[in-house]
């Protein structure tokens, strides 16, 4: 079983900013929003043994992991697996979302900007990383992952099988816990933080 969490919010989601594989840190909802999914969490299992806590290199997803981790008892050890990370744009990460748009060839499909910068990772490539990560996990383990928007989209396609397209338009909310177990995908909702939540 797998519990998929993206990282919640940060600085640069607020500014609307696309981050990659840069960082920002958590807002104050942010920090509200980890502590829910945490408690969320430590609801849906009770006991923690046996369970690997994996979670992204970049800052955005161990502060979230952290947050996470000591709502549930502080008893798992964050592992760091930079498979999970997301994907970057290169020179692109950072901009924000109206210039990302002004940048996209007019030819290229709206969902399919992620993929346009010309030093940017490529589907092929992104899709193959996380299905190395999917594939590495037994189907006997038990797993919470801690990775963030895009990246989460891939591993929920790669587990469910979708197509490019329905991939591009899956949400990837901040609030949400996704539990991947016998070839479903069940999102479970996290009551909503106030926005002044801290």
């Amino acid at each position: 079983m797998i519990y998929l969490v993206r990282h919640s919010q940060t600085e640069s989601n607020l500014a609307r900013h696309y981050q990659g594989a840069l960082d920002s840190p958590l807002t104050a909802l942010g920090q509200a929003q980890a502590r829910r999914m945490g408690e969320l969490l430590n609801q849906l299992i009770p006991d923690t043994t046996g369970w690997r806590l994996v979670v992204s290199p970049l800052g955005r997803a161990q502060q979230t992991a952290a947050i996470i981790r000591d709502a549930m008892g502080g008893t798992l050890t964050p592992s760091l697996d930079p498979r999970v990370a997301e994907a970057s744009m290169g020179s692109w990460d950072g901009l924000h979302i109206d210039e990302l748009a002004a940048r996209r060839p007019p030819d290229a499909p709206y969902p399919e900007r992620y993929f346009q910068a010309p030093d940017g990772e490529r589907f092929e490539g992104i899709w193959r990383r996380l299905s190395d990560w999917l594939g590495s996990v037994r189907e006997d383990e038990k797993v919470i992952v801690v990775s963030h928007g895009l990246a989460g989209r891939f591993v929920r396609a790669i587990y469910g099988k979708l197509p490019r397209g329905e991939l591009l338009t899956l949400p990837e909310p901040q609030d949400a816990i996704y539990r991947l177990e016998n070839g479903t995908i069940t999102e479970i909702a996290c009551e909503p933080v106030r926005p002044d939540a801290g």
